[in-house]
This record gives structure tokens, sequence and C-alpha cells, in this order.
């Protein structure tokens, strides 16, 4: 009891401040500007996944979580896909004006015989399809910060890292100094680029690690729980821990080891380069992709995701001390270019039996063979790229009036369909304002809506409809949707000395792009976003 007693009162005193303290200003965030910006993506990281693991999480994420929370950011459009929404993050513009309205989209004009065109691909490269093509940032039609920033002083250095071409382009924009990104094999860059030494040391570390097999890695005990079976189609989940063999390449990127290489150079690159040492501040973009394929190969509510949790904690802590020790004041923001939707089999399990994956009919080669049938009108009428319907430039007026009204009409009436939009009728929707989580559908498809670009339909699931009609190996779940689930990702701010809060309201990616110019000194206008105050006092960072 006495030392009961004794513990109580030594807690009390903590809340007895001298009077001097008390007359002390509160702490503000830094007047000084940072040396150096690191903006990190982590791909299918959403504020679910934040919420779970945020008491947790000891090492990286604990440092971030003293600084500037926010808890609800919002990927705010409705294309909730890889490329739009790492399009967003460091140019503080939505899709809709970043071009980037999905990660896949039709150009029937096309010169080649594929046109589906990747977000990040130059589809004039001769001899290049779809799946084989030639990285690009020529679709992103704005600048990034890091454009900004060397606009304004040229001797400003921008790099972009990422496990994934789409992450590294739309995050380090048009003028790079270094980009680079894992193509499956190894680390690449555009043709011609001079491989740097620490990208070469990175390089022979990993192809070394993928040719030894890789044991299986310890599960944390608080993710015991999570430890369960479940059958998805041929496969058992939810019970992994990354073993793998050796020369698995595939298994190495659906892994903790992925993001761990891919910081590792990033590291290497501040160190080599002397980033934050220059004159002018300097910028280092990191795409950590392993979230996304893990989450897409086993689910994010399995031992796979909770050790994922755990090894990139402890690998944004190992960055973090290699940052500190270099003695560059550096300003770190956090962020997601979407979130995600677990896999129906283990949502039915756990209270959700209304969960279900999208029924074939919805497939939109299978609808426009039965229009055409019905209309008498010869195919092709219609092409898909994800949930944007495109009529066939062969139709006639008269034609496409009628293939437009009819499907329309017969996906409108679909049980697992919310909403049909023609463009028509979301080029006519204004731009929304106010509280993403307010957004009606069509605002939400307006955000990122091209009119060069998007489809003449679009076609918006319901809640809860996984657009996986069968899941296969590295498939079982996905995001893309409208809802929230898919929208809503965590956004954190930390710098040495910033006096850390929370503020649970709703804010957009977009404006994290502002937010960091401000802190920066750097002038910014007509952007989509604006800038967060990240100064908890009567200070505002953002004047």
């Amino acid at each position: 009891m006495k030392a009961l007693i004794t513990s109580l009162f030594a807690g009390a005193a903590l809340f007895v401040t001298p009077a001097a303290a008390q007359d002390a200003p509160p702490p503000a965030y830094p007047a000084t500007k940072p040396k150096l910006i690191v903006a990190i993506s982590v791909d299918q990281f959403s504020a679910d996944l934040f919420a779970e693991y945020r008491n947790r999480y000891t090492d990286g994420f604990a440092r971030l979580l003293n600084g500037a929370v926010f808890p609800s950011g919002y990927q705010s459009h409705a294309a909730t896909e890889t490329c739009p929404g790492h399009s967003t993050i460091l140019t503080g513009m939505r899709p809709a004006h970043t071009g980037i309205v999905a990660n896949n989209w039709i150009e029937q004009d096309a010169p080649r015989k594929d046109k589906t065109v990747y977000c990040a691909e130059d589809p004039s490269v001769p001899g290049t399809d779809h799946d084989h093509y030639t990285v690009s940032d020529k679709h992103l039609k704005v600048p990034t910060l890091g454009e900004m920033m060397k606009a304004a002083d040229p001797r400003t250095r921008v790099v972009s890292v990422a496990g994934k071409d789409r992450a590294a382009v739309m995050m380090g924009g048009h003028k790079v100094d270094e980009l680079w990104w894992w193509d499956g094999k190894t680390y690449a860059s555009y043709a011609g680029r001079a491989v740097p030494p620490v990208v070469q040391r990175t390089r022979d570390a990993v192809a070394a690690l993928i040719a030894r097999p890789q044991a299986p890695l310890p599960l944390p005990g608080y993710c015991k729980p999570l430890d369960r079976a479940v059958q998805v189609g041929d496969q058992t989940l939810g019970t992994g821990r990354f073993a793998r063999e050796a020369g698995d390449a595939k298994a190495f990127r659906a892994s903790p080891a992925s993001d761990a290489a891919v910081f590792a150079m990033a590291a290497g690159l501040v160190q080599d380069m002397k980033l934050g040492k220059g004159p002018a501040t300097d910028i280092i973009a990191i795409g950590a992709s392993a979230t996304d394929y893990i989450g897409h190969a086993y689910g994010n509510q399995g031992t796979e995701m909770c050790i994922q949790m755990a090894e990139l904690d402890h690998t944004l802590g190992s960055f973090f001390a290699t940052l500190d020790a270099t003695g560059v004041d550096y300003e770190v923001v956090l962020t997601a270019d979407h979130g995600a939707h677990d896999m129906t089999e283990r949502q039915r399990e756990r209270a959700m039996p209304m969960e279900s994956r999208v029924d074939p009919a919805t497939a939109i080669p299978a609808v426009a063979t039965q229009i055409a049938a019905d209309l008498k009108i010869a195919e092709p009428i219609m092409i898909g790229a994800e949930g944007d319907v495109y009529l066939a430039k062969s139709l006639t007026p008269a034609q496409r009036t009628r293939v437009l009204a009819e499907a329309k009409r017969r996906y409108a009436a679909m049980p697992q369909v919310a909403a049909a939009l023609t463009r028509d009728e979301i080029a006519a929707t204004p731009m929304p304002s106010g509280p993403p989580e307010t957004w009606t559908l069509a605002e939400r498809a307006r955000a990122s809506f091209d009119p060069a670009r998007s489809g003449d339909l679009l076609i918006l699931l319901k809640p809860r409809v996984t657009p996986i009609t069968k899941p296969g190996p590295g498939y079982v779940e996905t995001h893309g949707s409208p809802w929230d689930y898919d929208r809503r990702v965590p956004i954190l701010f930390w710098r040495k000395g910033q006096p850390g809060f929370e503020q649970p309201l709703s804010v957009e990616t977009v404006d994290i792009a502002p937010t960091l110019a401000a802190t920066i000194g750097l002038k910014v206008s007509g952007l989509d976003g604006r800038c967060l105050d990240l100064d908890p006092g009567a200070g505002d960072s953002c004047k």
C-alpha cells in the first residue's frame, strides 16, 4: 500500500508546475526552414490499418506520432488507385488536374494495336505495349513540389525512389536528379542514366538476398490472435511468415525486405549526395510498396500484414536514425496513395456476411456483347479499363446515343452497382469543396475526371463489393472504390523540435504540398489543396 501511495504522489507531482514555467510561452513550430524534405508514401496504408496498429508502434512510426497527426486524411477522389493517389501527394492537385485518372485508361487513337495506356509509360515508343512499356512522366500534367522548388532555386536536388515505377515518377515529377524503382528484377531508371555507387550496392545486396532462401520471420506476440488460416479459392492464407525459396524475386517484392531495400537505398543517396547540406532545401520522395503487394496477395488482416507493420516500423526507425546521424534538419511527411479492404472470405467470417465478390455479369465485355446483340450493332461497341467504359469510335452518333443509354440503364439496374455516371453528368458536376467525407459520388468522380482520358461511362460498385471475381495468387483483395475504406489514409508530419498534436477532422492529401511549401518559405498558388497549420498554438506555420 505504501508503494502505491508513493507512486500516486509521484504521479501527482507531475501536475505541479512552477510559476516560472507557467509564464513560459508554449512550444512553437521551428522558425527556421528545414534543409531536407522527406516525403514517404506507404502504398495501401489505410487509415483503418494505421488505427489498428498505432498502439503497437515502438520505433519509426512512434516518432511520427509525436508530430502533427492527421488520422483522417483523404485521397478524396473516386479513383483510389496507386497512380492517381501518388499524383496528388506532392503536386497539391487532384487527379482531375494531374491528368492521372487511373492506373490505366484507353486511348483509342494510340499509335499501336494495344489501346490500353499505363499511367507511367510512353505509348508512342515503337514496339511497346501495355505490358512491355517504356517508363515516362509524360502523362503527369502538373509540376511536383520538387519541380516548384527547383524553379525557385535551381540548386535544389530532387530524388525519388520506390518499389514501383509509378510511385517514383508521380512523386518525383519531370525534373529529378535521381529516380529509381524496382522493375521486377533490379532497381532501374530512365535509359542512359549513370548508376550511382549506392544504387549498385543496393542492386548487389538485393540480388544476393534473393539468391538465398528466406527463413520464416518471427511472429510478434500481438500478432498471434491473427494467426488463423482462411481458405481463399485454392489458397490457404492468413498464417504466412514470408518464408521464401531461393531466386523468388516476386516473393521478395511482396515482403518486408523490399521496403527495407528501398529505404536503405534512400538513406545511401542522402549520405552520398549530401542532401540537406547544400545552399538550398532538397527533397527526397520514397515509395514503400510492400504493404500494397502484401495486401493484394494475403489480405490485410492476417499474420502477413501484422509482421509487415512491425518490420516497417523498425525499417523507418533505422532510416530516421541514419538521417539523424547526418546532422541535417529534416522534415518528414508520411501518407498513402489509397486505402484498401480485406478479402471477402475473411470479412464474411468476421461478422460481415454481406461481403461479396463482383458478379462476372458486370464485366464490360459481357455487357457489350449483350447490348450489341439486342441493338443489332456489330461489335466492338464498348471497351473497358478499370471502372471506365469507352464507347467505340466506330459507332455513329446515333449508335453512340443508343449504346450509352442502354449501358447506363443496364448497369444502374445491377444489384451490385451504386452508380453509373455518364461523362456529361460528371463534367457538369462542380469541382467539390468542403469536408471530403460529405462529397456525393458524382463529386468524388469529378475529382478524378479528365475529359481527354476518362471514359464515357463510369461504373461505381456498392460498398463491400470486391472488384475481383475470382481470387488467385497475388490478388485476393484490392482497392479502387469511392468508399472511405479506400479513400481514408493517415497524414503524419514530423520535424525535430516540432510540438505535437492530433487533428481528427478530415484533411486531404492535396494539402501536403502547400503545407510543406510553407515551411520552406516557397510561395505556391492555384493548387487544389490548402496549407495545414503545423503549429498547435497561436503561431501559424502557413504564414
